[in-house]
């Protein structure tokens, strides 16, 4: 099933679904905070998203529903590197800062391989898709290189080799997504094009694809909120590449 304009005939203040609470435990025993936005039977396929620095799963209050809308079950997810947005705190944070865990970028990744593994083992039957926004967009390539068997589909909004002032090195990304298996799909503002391309052109399949906007566009996968006017182009990009898993 095609659903190349839906998204544009839903009305611009989209309201979020009720989504369930549920907290998932870290390996390092932090416990993560994640809304299931569950619409359909576990057959369907699994879009797990990820925010960007200083943020929550509030990143995700208008594009989850949409997601739904489109076929795909969804589970937006608090990592400890973050805070707030939309009104929604960051309750991984909190659980990392009360067992006096680090909260860099590079330390959300027991929280994403936690939640990535939950939605696996219980919510997943069909197709597992991970999704990240700036910093974690640039883990999502990563876990999608280092959990190629796993992994089914990757979207990265805004990645780029981050890490390197925590310690990792210089090509800390694109040394994992040289072993991505599954369709790829990076996207971000016109002029962060630089940040990302030589990861991109490190994944060697020929299911990759990336999108950049004619206008200058927006960092993240809030670059798909209907407050800004370029986000049709966006939503026509990420639904042209999601159709394949429908």
């Amino acid at each position: 099933m095609k659903f190349y304009f839906l998204i544009f005939s839903l009305a611009i203040g989209f309201c979020a679904n009720a989504a369930e609470t549920i907290k998932i435990k870290a390996a390092d025993g932090v416990e993560v905070t994640v809304d299931l936005h569950i619409a359909h039977p576990d057959t369907v396929p699994f879009i797990v998203l990820f925010h960007q620095a200083g943020w929550s799963r509030g990143e995700y209050l208008e594009i989850a529903p949409i997601l739904n809308q489109l076929g795909f079950n969804c589970m937006a997810v608090d990592q400890r590197s973050g805070k707030v947005v939309n009104n929604v705190e960051n309750q991984t944070f909190a659980s990392a800062r009360q067992l006096m865990k680090e909260t860099k970028y590079v330390n959300a990744l027991p929280d994403m391989n936690a939640a990535i593994t939950h939605a696996k083992t219980y919510l997943a039957k069909g197709a597992l898709i991970i999704w990240g926004s700036s910093y974690s967009s640039a883990l999502v390539l990563k876990i999608a290189g280092d959990r190629f068997d796993e992994v089914n589909g990757v979207l990265a909004f805004s990645p780029g080799e981050y890490f390197q002032s925590m310690g990792k090195p210089k090509d800390y990304i694109t040394s994992s997504a040289k072993n991505i298996q599954c369709s790829s799909f990076i996207t971000s503002a016109r002029s962060e094009k630089n940040s990302w391309w030589s990861i991109y052109e490190a994944i060697p399949t020929d299911t990759k694809v990336y999108y950049l906007p004619e206008t200058s566009g927006n960092h993240g996968s809030r670059a798909l909120w209907s407050k800004f006017s370029d986000n049709r182009g966006y939503w026509d990009a990420v639904i042209a590449f999601l159709n394949q898993y429908l």
